[in-house]
Parts: C-alpha cells; sequence; structure tokens
C-alpha cells in the first residue's frame, strides 16, 4: 500500500485537509471518508491543501467529484491549494480549473471564501 495520509486542522472556521503522498484508488476511501465526516459535522468550508500531494490518479478526481456538489448544495465550497505543477496539470487536463477554486495557498482560498460570503 503507497503512503497517504490526510492531516485535518481548523484554520479559523475552516476546516484544511493536508494532502501528504499519493491519492490513487487505493488510498481515495481515506479522502472520502474525511469529506464525509466534515459534511456530516456540518463543516462546508473545507480548504484541501495539496503542498505534500505527490501524485492524484482519476480515482482520488473522482471523490472530489462526487463530494463537491453535496458540499455546495450545502452552502459550502472546496477550495484547494499549493498544488505542485504536476498534480495541477492532472487537474487542469479535466477540467477542475474552470469547477473548483485553485488557489496560490490557504491565505488565498480564505479570502476568496470572504469574498464568495460577502457576495451572496
Amino acid at each position: 500500500m503507497k503512503n497517504f495520509k490526510i492531516n485535518h486542522r481548523e484554520v479559523q472556521s475552516y476546516d484544511v485537509l493536508e494532502l501528504c503522498g499519493e491519492l490513487d484508488a487505493h488510498t481515495a476511501s481515506q479522502l472520502e471518508d474525511s469529506l464525509k465526516r466534515l459534511i456530516d459535522q456540518e463543516k462546508h468550508q473545507i480548504i484541501v491543501n495539496c503542498k505534500q500531494l505527490d501524485y492524484i490518479a482519476s480515482a482520488g478526481l473522482g471523490v472530489f467529484m462526487a463530494y463537491i456538489e453535496d458540499v455546495r448544495s450545502l452552502g459550502g465550497d472546496i477550495k484547494l491549494t499549493n498544488m505542485n505543477p504536476k498534480v495541477y496539470n492532472v487537474f487542469d487536463l479535466l477540467g477542475f480549473p474552470s469547477l473548483y477554486d485553485i488557489l496560490e495557498d490557504e491565505t488565498d482560498a480564505i479570502k476568496k471564501f470572504e469574498t464568495d460570503e460577502a457576495e451572496s
């Protein structure tokens, strides 16, 4: 089994999931469980920090697709940050930048959440 782990922490009123290692068919269920847990706790403002994410497969992307509608229907969002070029290219190939906010870092993600809230 590949090395993959998720660190969860809170920054202000936002939940940050730090992905570390390789997100693929074998590890996607961990991300699924983490997102499910946050949604069940009614935490809908989620920042996924990809700084230590080395690799993402389509199964990992599928998890984001599966949960984004749930999160948005509850008035929240999933913002992605700190992607290395290799990981970003995978997201980019599949058109994710038009579906998700992909930001430089967590500070930018928080600012974007605050802007979105002010506009709604």
